[in-house]
């Protein structure tokens, strides 16, 4: 699970832009297509193989963080040889492998950050990228703003946190981008595989701080949740505290005045009546933000 302590300034920027940033970042959403499910958001080569009945992209269970994450797995199919086990954040051109498109996103973060599981059998190895692009209407042409990129070297059989820092060659702001999720390189080796879950972007903007560590400490448990989750924290000085629970959309849920606090205090929230999903908890303790993803089960 990863924090973000941003300043009281973010709270300029909507809702929608702090939380809803990567579409089914935390892979909990799945589409059934019959005799196997694609992840919402993600295209991959499943329709590709399905024929052969071998999938490189599936389901695993439990996530790192709620209930689901990615599997990527390059699989030997009979006439194809060996199909790497890729997902892209839009659209996949199955023919080339490259992607085609990704998903709007007009903000400047610093590194894509997440959870991972890798092993890789050949001597192709796998990579996780990131690229924010705008569209040039001068030229009539997509320009790179900014982009990051990783290849996986050893082997991780645990869940372990990843930071993939993003470069910037471009001043202007991007308008959309595309996450390239690959178990194998150029050369795939069967079996080769990327289990990925809970992505997310650590913005840092115009207006953006990260300097204020008056909250610390926090932790919120039961997560995933279906009755009550609590949330423990240290208020480092006198502050007043807010606790907003908010969906996917940035619409709020629940917004709590716990008063002034200071010290370490503890937060109940019932979450009985509250749909099953993905939500972010905001605490706000003057100027002072933290948030955390939640599942509701």
């Amino acid at each position: 699970m990863k924090k973000t302590i941003l300043s009281i300034a973010a709270v300029a920027l909507t809702s929608a832009s702090l939380f809803a940033q990567i579409p089914n970042s935390g892979f909990e959403t799945w589409t059934s297509a019959g005799t196997y499910s694609n992840p919402a958001s993600w295209d991959q080569l499943n329709n590709m193989t399905s024929g052969m009945s071998v999938y490189t992209c599936t389901k695993g269970t439990p996530g790192s963080v709620g209930t689901s994450y990615l599997k990527l797995t390059s699989k030997t199919v009979t006439g194809m040889g060996v199909v790497p086990g890729v997902a892209v954040s839009g659209v996949l051109n199955s023919t080339t492998m490259q992607p085609k498109s990704g998903f709007p996103y007009s903000l400047r973060p610093t590194a894509l950050t997440g959870s991972w599981q890798h092993m890789i059998y050949g001597s192709s190895q796998g990579f996780v990228t990131v690229t924010l692009t705008r569209w040039n209407a001068g030229t009539q042409s997509r320009v790179t703003v900014g982009a990051g990129s990783v290849t996986l070297s050893g082997m991780a059989m645990s869940w372990a946190n990843f930071s993939i820092p993003i470069s910037y060659s471009d001043a202007n702001n991007p308008d959309s981008c595309i996450i390239v999720l690959s178990a194998s390189g150029t050369a795939p080796t069967n079996n080769d595989y990327l289990w990925v879950d809970n992505l997310g972007f650590t913005v840092s903007t115009a207006g953006i701080n990260t300097i204020d560590n008056s909250i610390s400490n926090l932790v919120i448990y039961p997560n995933p949740s279906s009755d009550n989750t609590t949330v423990e924290l240290n208020v480092q000085k006198p502050s007043q505290v807010n606790f907003q629970l908010v969906d996917v959309t940035g619409k709020i849920i629940s917004d709590v005045n716990a008063g002034l606090i200071q010290g370490n205090y503890k937060h109940v929230i019932n979450t009985t009546d509250i749909i099953k999903g993905v939500y972010f908890l905001k605490v706000v303790a003057n100027n002072a933000v933290e948030v955390k993803k939640i599942i509701i089960q």
